[in-house]
């Protein structure tokens, strides 16, 4: 526990913060997790249109602090790499 006031405070802080960074840390972890289902069900169409709100989501994490901007930056480049190998995939299929 803490022995100060200002020590009480700060841990009053830290609890909100903690909070709030959960929330986003949850829900970037929920749109990426959605984007790689639809990867993985071969919902290639639906995931070009849901690419953009993963992107912009990852980036608002970043800029609440939450993550840094460089490992925004690595996650996005993953889910974009995620998505154009599947589209190759799927060219490669029609072309056979």
């Amino acid at each position: 526990m803490p022995n100060t006031r200002q020590a009480k405070k700060r841990m009053k802080r830290d609890a909100k913060r903690r909070l709030r960074n959960r929330y986003h840390l949850s829900r970037m972890r929920t749109y990426i997790r959605n984007f790689r289902r639809m990867i993985e069900n071969g919902e290639i169409e639906k995931a070009k249109e849901y690419i953009n709100e993963v992107i912009s989501v990852i980036y608002h994490t970043a800029s609440k602090g939450v993550i840094h901007k460089n490992e925004a930056a690595r996650r996005a480049s993953r889910v974009y790499k995620l998505l154009n190998k599947a589209i190759q995939q799927q060219q490669q299929q029609t072309q056979a």
